[in-house]
């Protein structure tokens, strides 16, 4: 390896009275691939951000040296060439990061005109250039798009040409596939790799995610609390773990702990039905012969399904596959076709018979989402968040009756007064991610519905934390006797949860099965590649290029069905 190109030594970094970076010390070179890996709070963020100087109230200590010259002894001015110049930073939600006041083209050209100096026409030919490079499909035109008109896998790459357009020498690169789905992670990770190497730039990674570390970076830094526990290559990390947190880290694949039911003993006591379930939206229409006809988009359609009490349906696809349009649906929160009963009681039944049936419905069916931070109202307690539909669905009960039954669900889903005193009047910032999410799955329970419509359930989360809350969720489920809806892209998740699954495209099912039955023998080449995409990422063996040649089975599948 050459000669370092980014030198961090004995770095500190301290809030006010607290410490949360303790004398890290690594270096990267250029054309390397570093992965920064521990769990939410570690200080992975905190570092990379800390490198520019981009964390405020922040007190940094020890060096940070680019090509010889201290980072944290420059001043700001001196520092905002620095950032411009040598470093690039890709976000982990390119929805958030993106001004969606501008067009992506325009957000890229502007770095050509600041930082380059280049005039409008040259800055937005650039602009083009590198959506180009960053293959994203008629760059020229999806240059005038919003971030809104754009999909999560364009997003990302538009937000890697920004990146691009510095002609960084360092690239931080912050959860930068967290919230794609399998195949799109593939893609941008087979990209990131291309750019890296024709550009020789160096990377740091920061990231959760093991089984993107396995297939992207050299050397892997392992953080928990603040301090480096464990560092070397990506090889010998993961077939040696030396520190009890990183065996921890790569002990943390979804287990699968559910009642195996017979299919047909289940669906003989079936508590979710769709027929023909699709859903329609009107195009706009952009002409004036195009105001006379209805013009549609199939979002679903034909959607046809049964889910037994007790059971797991798991819904897998990639993005605008028609997955959480399908659950929206079935939550009686969009318009549809065809007929969807929870029980023997149909939607169509319910809204006829007037706001109370719909009430009664809708209270058999709860759902809980992707992202618990933004999902809880950050200006409510707890008491108020899960304690909220016991309001409306029996607006009788005392108060002090709402905040018994709201201590008891916390205690069910591990959150409880006594470990956490004054639990009912936190806020929701006040808990670790996992907590949060607890506390959702409790809001999701307190109304003891029948189905759970679970969207991404785990994604946001450390790995960790994913395993703690999916064991929660069987244990509810074996003891509660609940029927689950589950959105995901995870493999794993899919095989530690679900006992049949639909396969979806395009707003149909091109397959559907037991769970078992899809992930050993695929019969569809659009679930084989879904499969493939995530063996891709998450296969155990030797580290190979991502574009090698894979088998059917993902490897942590595969081994659990042997041992089953």
């Amino acid at each position: 390896m050459s000669e370092p190109l980014l030198k961090i030594e004995r770095l500190d970094i301290r809030f006010g009275d607290k410490q949360v970076v303790h004398g890290a010390t690594f270096d990267i070179s250029a054309g390397e691939k570093v992965a920064l890996v521990g769990e939410s709070g570690s200080g992975k963020s905190v570092i990379a951000l800390s490198i520019l100087k981009l964390i405020a109230g922040a007190t940094i200590t020890g060096k940070v040296e680019l090509d010889g010259e201290d980072l944290v002894l420059l001043p700001e001015r001196d520092l905002t060439a620095v950032r411009g110049r040598d470093f690039a930073v890709i976000f982990q939600e390119p929805m958030t990061a993106l001004n969606p006041l501008y067009s992506v083209g325009e957000q890229i050209a502007e770095i050509y005109r600041v930082k380059h100096g280049l005039d409008a026409r040259q800055a937005w030919n650039k602009a083009v250039d590198r959506l180009v490079e960053t293959e994203i499909s008629d760059a020229a035109r999806r240059a005038r798009a919003y971030p809104h008109q754009l999909s999560g896998g364009q997003r990302q790459r538009a937000m890697i040409a920004m990146a691009l357009a510095c002609e960084p020498r360092v690239l931080l690169a912050d959860e930068p596939t967290t919230a794609l789905d399998v195949t799109l992670r593939v893609q941008i990770l087979t990209l990131l790799e291309r750019l890296q190497r024709k550009r020789n730039m160096a990377v740091l990674l920061i990231t959760h995610d093991l089984n993107l570390v396995r297939r992207f970076a050299d050397r892997i830094i392992v953080l928990q609390a603040g301090n480096i526990v464990e560092a070397g290559t990506v090889n010998e990390v993961f077939a040696a773990p030396r520190h009890a947190y990183t065996r921890k880290l790569l002990d943390s694949t979804p287990v699968r702990n559910v009642i195996e039911v017979d299919a047909d003993g289940a669906l003989s006591d079936t508590i979710l039905r769709t027929r023909d379930a699709g859903v329609d939206y009107r195009i706009a229409a952009r002409s004036l012969s195009e105001m006379f006809h209805r013009n549609l988009f199939h979002a679903v359609q034909d959607i046809s399904f049964d889910l037994g009490r007790g059971r797991t349906l798991g819904i897998i696809g990639e993005s605008g596959s028609g997955k959480s349009t399908l659950a929206q649906a079935v939550l009686g929160l969009l318009p549809f076709r065809g007929n969807i009963e929870i029980g023997d009681v149909s939607w169509r039944d319910a809204t006829n018979q007037g706001f109370d049936a719909r009430k009664r419905w809708r209270r058999r069916i709860q759902m809980v989402f992707q992202d618990p931070y933004s999902s809880l109202s950050p200006r409510m307690t707890v008491l108020q968040i899960v304690g909220e539909a016991l309001s409306f669905h029996e607006p009788a009960l005392s108060t002090k009756v709402i905040r018994s039954r709201v201590q008891v669900m916390l205690e069910s889903v591990g959150l409880a007064e006594s470990r956490f005193p004054n639990l009912l009047a936190r806020y929701p910032h006040e808990f670790s991610g996992g907590q949060r999410q607890r506390i959702a799955i409790a809001r999701a329970l307190i109304t003891h519905p029948d189905i759970l419509v679970l969207d991404e359930p785990t994604s946001a989360l450390d790995v960790t934390i994913q395993r703690q809350v999916l064991s929660l969720l069987q244990s509810l489920q074996k003891r509660l006797g609940l029927s689950y809806l589950l959105i995901t892209h995870d493999m794993d998740v899919i095989h530690a949860m679900a006992h049949d699954v639909i396969v979806m495209k395009d707003g149909r099912a091109v397959e559907y099965g037991g769970v078992h039955d899809i992930l050993r023998s695929p019969q569809h080449d659009y679930t084989r590649k879904l499969i493939q995409s995530s063996n891709t990422i998450s296969r155990d063996d030797e580290k190979k290029p991502l574009t090698r040649s894979v088998s059917t089975v993902p490897h942590s599948i595969e081994m659990a069905f042997t041992h089953a």
